[in-house]
């Protein structure tokens, strides 16, 4: 075959590779092209999602050009905009940088990692305490270490989206057993404990201390009951549950008293402690391990000097003023109740999230939208993140909100839900 010959043929075959490549890719990213729900939404002008906030005062905030009043934020105590926890941030930055440039194993620990996992461990009533990137990560960086191929993870069908991906993860990596029992119904925890009682590995129960979407509280004195009774582990996610109950604001497990039962607290900086991270707290030889065998903190850049600063200082101002705790859940329950007294359809809880069932994805998107437009924001819950058919309207509230915030927020409330028929 003559040069020009070979030049063609691989000319040929290589424009044969592409074109099956680019049907591959097609094949990949089909799920992506058939994806026209948001652009229906966005065309029907009712899409509530990736809203820039402009500048934010707390209790009120600006997004698109207009100023409206933030129902929607797990700024629980309002701290992001506190002048203390600012000058914190920074302080930091000004001293350390904007960033660590390495992992908590090798160069990326400071002085304040330190200082504030010193401070979460004696807050929370645990021996010792770990740092992450994030809340999200803190959630999978600490199951999926602990647990091995014959152990079981006995977990809350509820469970935050964290919790969920490192059961699949354990599950993919080690063979581990996943048990999901009902949410929050202990008969079936305990009948599931029951069928696996011989198993030879160790057992985990996982749970929220407070539920994400619902704003429930797990039935904890029961957990740990079965927890010793089947020699069981407990690990309790208190993203929404730190300085929202328990005593001072210290989660679910001090709700109930049960500080020195529950083996691991897991939570995150990104909702009270008005920053970006998240921490592990639990014995010192489990925290020594977990610093030793966590890829998600090994292999992670760690905490920035800002993100801990903040985090430390909203901790302090939860030290010195626990009363903030109780502003922010009698706020909630002012709503809560104004919701109820109007006719909506109110999930019962005792937390600073407030979820109303609508039902039906579109009219939760037109409720939104006539609640941002007379300058109320709130959050649209739905499938994944809510129950099929159970659409809702998912408002948390702050400790910083003053009561003319909740009374208009009610007032819009009833005058769009009357317009749309809602209520």
């Amino acid at each position: 075959m003559c040069f020009e010959n070979q030049i063609e043929q691989i000319r040929i075959n290589t424009n044969r590779m592409n074109q099956d490549k680019t049907i591959e890719m097609k094949k990949l990213f089909e799920k992506c092209y058939n994806f026209t729900r948001a652009d229906e939404i966005k065309k029907a002008g009712i899409y509530p999602y990736f809203n820039p906030i402009e500048d934010s005062e707390g209790p009120e905030v600006h997004m698109n050009g207009k100023k409206v009043i933030m129902a929607g934020s797990n700024n629980y105590l309002g701290l992001t905009s506190h002048p203390k926890v600012k000058e914190a941030a920074l302080a930091a930055l000004s001293k350390y940088g904007s960033s660590c440039s390495g992992s908590r194993y090798l160069t990326g620990t400071i002085d304040l990692h330190n200082e504030l996992e010193a401070k979460l461990a004696k807050f929370v009533g645990k021996e010792a305490a770990l740092l992450f990137s994030t809340g999200y990560q803190a959630g999978q960086g600490v199951v999926e270490p602990l647990v091995g191929r014959q152990d079981i993870i006995f977990s809350d069908k509820d469970n935050h989206a964290s919790l969920q991906c490192a059961n699949r993860l354990a599950k993919g990596t080690y063979g581990t057993e996943v048990v999901r029992y009902h949410h929050n119904d202990m008969e079936d925890l305990e009948k599931r404990l029951e069928q696996k009682k011989d198993s030879p590995g160790a057992k985990l129960i996982v749970t929220d201390g407070v539920f994400s979407t619902f704003g429930g509280i797990p039935n904890l004195p029961r957990i740990t009951e079965l927890a010793k009774k089947y020699g069981a582990q407990t690990l309790v996610d208190d993203a929404h549950a730190f300085g929202v109950i328990g005593k001072g604001g210290r989660g679910s497990a001090s709700e109930f008293g049960l500080d020195n039962e529950v083996d691991l607290i897991v939570c995150t900086f990104s909702k009270t402690l008005a920053s970006l991270g998240g921490f592990v707290a639990g014995e010192e030889r489990v925290i020594n391990y977990l610093k030793h065998h966590s890829p998600a903190l090994i292999f992670s850049a760690s905490p920035t000097p800002s993100s801990v600063a903040s985090a430390l200082a909203a901790l302090d101002i939860l030290i010195e003023q626990p009363e903030l705790v109780k502003k922010l859940n009698d706020n909630a329950d002012y709503v809560r109740q104004g919701l109820i007294n109007m006719g909506y359809n109110v999930i019962p809880s005792r937390t600073a999230i407030v979820s109303i069932i609508i039902g039906s994805d579109n009219k939760g998107f037109e409720l939104w939208k006539g609640l941002f437009e007379a300058g109320v924001f709130v959050n649209v819950f739905i499938p994944p993140a809510a129950p099929p058919g159970l659409s809702m309207m998912r408002n948390s509230f702050m400790a910083s909100h003053e009561k003319h915030h909740l009374d208009i927020i009610l007032e819009t409330y009833h005058s769009v839900g009357k317009n749309l028929g809602v209520i």
